[in-house]
């Protein structure tokens, strides 16, 4: 399926996004504030495209034909933390130099009325690391409440601090 906003489009990620993607996904202010490793190479991206991204209900946000960001819902077992039943996990980044305008709200948005209206989703969890604030600001604005205090493991087996957010329907 394919989205369209007023600013954006939401499709499916392509095969052919992998340059595209690691020149985002690179960025060391990206992956890692996110619990994800930067991507070192273009076949790191395509790896990513093909397993990570070919979820169901994963998009690439796109402005101008460029794939700049990342929006998905998680379904159990995808989920980074099992929510209950009739439940999912919002997840979502955009490139450093994309930040500031809003896609990552405008791309959640489409996301969360689809949840509610087309999965019979009662409720949409969504978590941050504590540093994170940009994306406390993003879950903010869509509305979402605080849920709990968790503990995660990154990628390189560290512990660390994260805030659960809920938004039910």
């Amino acid at each position: 399926m394919i989205f369209k906003t007023a600013n954006l489009t939401l499709r499916p990620w392509q095969i052919s996004d992998a340059e595209c993607l690691y020149h985002f996904a690179k960025n060391p202010n990206i992956g890692p504030i996110a619990g994800w490793p930067p991507h070192e190479s273009v076949e790191d991206s395509l790896n990513i495209i093909q397993t990570v991204f070919s979820k169901k209900e994963t998009y690439a946000v796109v402005i101008d034909n460029v794939p700049i960001g990342c929006v998905g819902l998680l379904f159990h077992p995808d989920c980074n933390h099992y929510w209950g039943d009739n439940s999912a996990e919002l997840g979502y980044w955009i490139a450093e130099e994309y930040w500031g305008n809003g896609y990552a709200v405008e791309g959640s948005e489409v996301l969360i009325k689809r949840a509610f209206e087309d999965f019979n989703i009662n409720q949409i969890y969504a978590t941050y690391r504590c540093e994170n604030t940009r994306s406390k600001r993003v879950l903010e604005k869509l509305n979402f409440k605080y849920f709990d205090n968790l503990t995660n493991v990154n990628y390189l087996g560290d512990q660390f601090s994260e805030i659960a957010m809920v938004l039910k329907k």
